[in-house]
């Protein structure tokens, strides 16, 4: 049985063929032939951000999309489609991305940059839907409420705000912390968020009314990153010494992670307030995470990663 002519191109082409007068290899291996090699070249990339391609004799280029190319070989009668292996917006920000986030339904992602801006995006091509402007110097975090339409976002201006992810507009803003805000968790639907700051402490806000309803951790030293989850019913969470506001919504049972710049990965009763365990590791603690209700995960500056059984810290 005779083996088929193979076309195969360079490993990267999808990122080469971005470039203007980017060029990639071709080549065309027939079993018992000599092997015909060639070039594709981009001569550009049009404003719908479909590169334009060439190839060099012996090639065609059949069709062009943002994510595929069909390549034929008339000498040998083959022709192959190349999928790109993964698809990069490069012009959604200049600078770094420092943190993003997707929508409920996949079909939205927000993200903020060390450009100074954040956007909100189509998540199948990158094309850019709106620019979420007020906050003063960077952004440092965004994140979808569950609707998917509303965004919330915390920056070194120490204040946090809400979104439309509709028409691009700040519904809302919240002022309270002392130093620019680290990370931002959403509690059950929405109507209650907790954010984390430089200035060392957690807090508990109700959206409805912009307003903060108490401090859940103060620790001296900024707290990195928090995660929030449901804790297993065998953990101790502590127990009330207040009764909570009527605003707060969906925090019983939940347990707040602090990934603190102090070496320490704490947990706290987000509606209690009482620590349910402190670990201490070899460096500062940048992020943290639930594995499960039972199994914890905390990221350090040195390059450790911590798996933890809330059951025995």
């Amino acid at each position: 049985m005779a083996t088929e002519a193979v076309v195969r191109i360079q490993s990267d082409w999808d990122q080469v063929l971005r470039k203007n007068e980017g060029e990639a290899w071709l080549s065309c291996r027939s079993p018992g032939k000599s092997t015909l090699y060639g070039t594709l070249t981009c001569q550009g990339v049009g404003s719908d951000g479909i590169p334009e391609i060439t190839a060099s004799e012996g090639f065609i280029v059949k069709e062009i999309t943002k994510k595929s190319l069909l390549v034929s070989c008339p000498r040998e009668n083959a022709s192959t489609r190349f999928r790109a292996p993964y698809t990069a917006f490069c012009r959604i920000h200049q600078k770094s991305v420092t943190c993003l986030d997707i929508s409920s339904g996949g079909g939205l992602g927000v993200s903020t940059s060390s450009d100074g801006t954040m956007k909100i995006w189509q998540a199948a091509n990158g094309e850019i839907r709106r620019r979420l402007e007020g906050h003063v110097y960077d952004v440092n975090c965004c994140k979808f409420f569950p609707s998917g339409i509303v965004v919330l976002s915390g920056g070194m201006d120490a204040q946090l705000k809400i979104w439309s992810a509709e028409n691009g507009s700040c519904v809302a803003t919240f002022q309270g912390h002392k130093a620019g805000i680290l990370d931002l968790a959403i509690v059950d639907r929405g109507r209650n968020v907790v954010s984390s700051s430089r200035d060392g402490t957690a807090r508990l806000w109700d959206c409805g009314r912009s307003a903060c309803l108490g401090i859940v951790a103060d620790c001296g030293s900024p707290i990195n990153g928090i995660a929030l989850g449901d804790s297993d019913n065998t953990v101790n969470l502590g127990s009330l010494e207040t009764m909570p506001s009527e605003r707060e919504v969906g925090t019983e049972g939940k347990l707040l992670l602090l990934a603190r710049e102090d070496k320490k990965f704490q947990g706290i009763g987000l509606q209690t307030r009482q620590p349910v365990f402190l670990f201490i590791g070899s460096d500062a603690f940048n992020c943290c995470t639930f594995l499960s209700s039972v199994y914890l995960l905390a990221g350090a500056q040195d390059g450790n990663i911590y798996q933890l059984d809330i059951r025995n810290t």
